[in-house]
């Protein structure tokens, strides 16, 4: 938090005293997303209900960045901020010019419900693709500089408020979301679900903290004694405000059964820290308050906290004063924004195969391009969900085509539907694979765009989900596009694989029988161009995979299962297809000299060096990685406890240096306890994770050390 300690607590002393002139129906109309104008007091119309997680979501023309996890994937803190900066910057411009002509409507506010830090414990899970990814230490690094740059540094007001998201332990399955309970061990709980919310509101100083739809230990998450009061307010010291999910409290007892109904289920959200209702069941309070089973000074505090954020905004300020008045609706969507956007994309992909270094490809030697999957020419697969929307879009076959110009033939084919057998509903299955084949057969180099989309991994209720809620119900690539890849691979010619995804998928095959494979995520709306520039070498893939791809989903513990045994890099036994934290680039690089210095303990540190070099020919970046192992029984596999992420030109070198602190080696033990366990510990420096996997793909290992304690 950037606003002075002192501005703060004026900005509460201004809110209590406006909460102390309401009647307390007035206050109880506060505590809802769409709080009414109470006019007598000065107090504006103001929805609460807003959305950021990749871009300015769903109030018009914004810019679409790539997806939350592709964002993840650059492995890239300094980018994070920049993004989240530039976000904030069309947020204050469209609030601006919205207030301007009268406009307080849904997704109009400065106060966006993103990031999403909730752990991708399972590939399965739909939602995961706003998340950045299975690991607490890199989301909370990310959480905390997207949080930075969406709140901004001035010292007396926020640019927007951000809100960290679903607290906690919410990772699916999506069709039971209101109803389940997520049973979860203390070691579990703050080894895993924990660390990046801790992070959001200790190091990021988040404004907001969302609630799940799920009970956690029995508890529903927007009413948890443990995680609202007992974590959040009393151990964090959290002073910000708390919304509940979208009409999550009227799960408490429609569906969770622990309450009997509205009356007690707002009850329980308001008494246990929930200011905030997304939805419409805190007009309940009224009745609540009467039966005596909320104190009006707990809804007094409640309205304090959400009057304190708008005091923080300078919503209650004359305009003119507040610096965040002056950006300009120009500030929206523009050419810098969408440089930057093309910049980010390219640093988002992630290139998992290379074999005889078949890309980048030599446009002087291919004359005929064919360019085939569903997803080529999809603008659905750019977005991802929570998606604004784009004054451009460059799909990849618009973003080859722009790249080669016209002296290149480029053939097009759908290949086959994203997941039906069939494109054309009165067809026979298979009815684009002679199309495909053609091409491929008359082609120099097969472009092959497979993958998802956000129509078949999302939310719950999104529109055009096709299965399972959202939710993935294994890990192949749907419908027939497995069969068509392979008709592709038949032709004899190079087929090089994008996958389009949010998610991991079991490529097993195609990484047994293709030179080589991108995973471009959901590469947002210049995400064609970017994948253009990586495929003919204009630009280097430098992203690191921020989830595992498993070899198949039968390896996975159930989904309903919270427990991390067998789940993510952190706890897996069985060897990866593609592990966390792998990415290769088309330059090389050579980490030398890498060395460890200090000692652990509570209040020491330890610091690791290391001089990385491009000893190739092409621009590129890597990002140094640090995993610690814990020689505790029952500690996860090495963790990911550093990164710093380098550009190099050919032949240049850097020395990087990352601290490592007490939480950097100490592990929680089964109480929940963090402890520094006696013993030997191991510290990795290097480009990947120290497995095996790892080091087969990449052909190198990383530097070991080891300290002991």
């Amino acid at each position: 938090m950037s606003i002075s300690a002192q501005k703060v607590e004026n900005y509460k002393e201004r809110a209590a005293e406006l909460v102390s002139r309401m009647t307390l129906e007035e206050k109880v109309f506060q505590t809802l997303y769409n709080a009414p104008a109470i006019e007598r007091l000065g107090i504006k119309s103001y929805n609460y209900w807003n959305e950021a997680l990749h871009g300015i979501a769903r109030a018009g023309v914004a810019t679409v960045f790539p997806q939350a996890i592709g964002l993840a994937a650059a492995f890239d803190e300094d980018m994070m901020e920049e993004v989240a900066d530039t976000i904030s910057t069309e947020g204050r411009a469209k609030f601006n010019m919205q207030q301007k002509y009268g406009d307080h409507d849904i997704y109009k506010g400065l106060t966006f419900w993103s990031p999403n830090v909730n752990i991708f414990r399972d590939p399965r899970w739909g939602r995961g693709h706003e998340t950045y990814g299975e690991d607490p230490y890199l989301s909370g690094r990310l959480g905390v500089r997207f949080i930075e740059g969406l709140q901004g540094k001035d010292e007396n007001y926020m640019k927007v408020a951000a809100c960290a998201k679903h607290f906690a332990v919410h990772s699916g399955p999506e069709d039971l979301r209101h109803s389940f309970n997520a049973v979860v061990s203390k070691q579990d709980l703050w080894e895993t679900y924990l660390p990046a919310f801790e992070a959001c509101v200790h190091e990021g100083g988040v404004e907001a903290v969302m609630g799940a739809y799920n009970r956690t230990n029995d508890e529903p998450c927007c009413g948890s004694q443990l995680l609202l009061a007992d974590i959040l307010r009393d151990l964090w010291g959290f002073d910000g405000h708390v919304t509940s999910d979208c009409w999550a409290i009227k799960d408490f007892h429609e569906f969770h059964m622990v309450t009997k109904n509205q009356v007690e289920s707002v009850a329980l959200a308001m008494n246990k820290g929930c200011d905030l209702n997304c939805g419409n069941m805190y007009v309940h309070l009224l009745q609540a308050v009467k039966e005596g089973l909320v104190e009006e000074s707990t809804i007094d505090r409640a309205v304090t906290r959400l009057l304190t954020t708008r005091m923080k905004l300078g919503l209650f300020e004359e305009e003119g004063k507040v610096a965040y008045d002056a950006i300009d609706y120009d500030q929206c969507d523009g050419k810098a924004q969408r440089e930057l956007n093309l910049k980010v994309a390219k640093k988002t992909i992630c290139l998992l195969k290379n074999e005889n270094q078949t890309l980048p490809l030599d446009i002087n030697k291919i004359q005929t391009i064919g360019v085939i999957g569903p997803n080529a020419d999809s603008r659905k697969a750019l977005v991802g969900n929570y998606e604004g929307t784009s004054s451009e879009y460059v799909t990849v076959l618009e973003g080859i085509r722009e790249y080669v110009g016209d002296d290149k033939r480029i053939y097009y084919s759908e290949g086959c539907h994203l997941f039906k057998n069939r494109v054309q509903g009165l067809g026979q299955p298979y009815d684009r694979t002679a199309e495909a084949k053609a091409i491929a057969d008359m082609s120099d180099v097969v472009i092959a765009v497979f993958g998802l989309d956000p129509g078949l991994e999302g939310e719950e209720g999104d529109e055009g989900n096709e299965f399972a809620s959202g939710d993935k119900p294994n890990l192949k690539l749907p419908g027939i596009q497995e069969d068509i890849i392979k008709a592709l691979y038949e032709s004899g010619k190079p087929v090089i694989l994008v996958l389009l995804s949010g998610s991991a998928l079991a490529v097993k095959w195609e990484q047994e029988h293709l030179p080589a494979i991108l995973q471009g995520w959901y590469p947002g709306a210049q995400g064609g161009r970017a994948i253009a520039q990586i495929l003919f070498g204009e630009a280097n893939p430098e992203g690191k995979l921020p989830v595992t791809f498993y070899e198949t989903s039968e390896e996975l513990p159930a989904f309903t299962d919270y427990a991390m045994k067998g789940r993510t890099y952190r706890y897996m036994e069985k060897p990866a297809l593609y592990p966390f934290g792998y990415g290769l680039s088309y330059t090389s690089f050579d980490m030398r000299d890498a060395d460890v210095a200090g000692t652990i303990g509570e209040d020491s540190k330890v610091t690791c060096k290391v001089t990385v070099a491009n000893t190739g020919k092409m621009a590129g970046a890597e990002t140094v990685q640090v995993y610690v192992k814990s020689p505790m029984t029952g500690a996860p596999n090495a963790q990911l406890k550093g990164l710093k992420k380098v550009a190099l030109a050919p032949g240049e070198e850097k020395t990087v240096e990352i601290e490592l602190d007490f939480k950097s080696f100490g592990v929680y033990n089964e109480d929940g306890k963090r402890v520094l366990a006696p013993g030997t510990y191991e510290i990795y420096i290097g480009a990947s994770q120290p497995d095996a996997r790892s080091i087969e793909l990449t052909g190198k290992a990383p530097a070991k050390f080891t300290m002991t304690v």
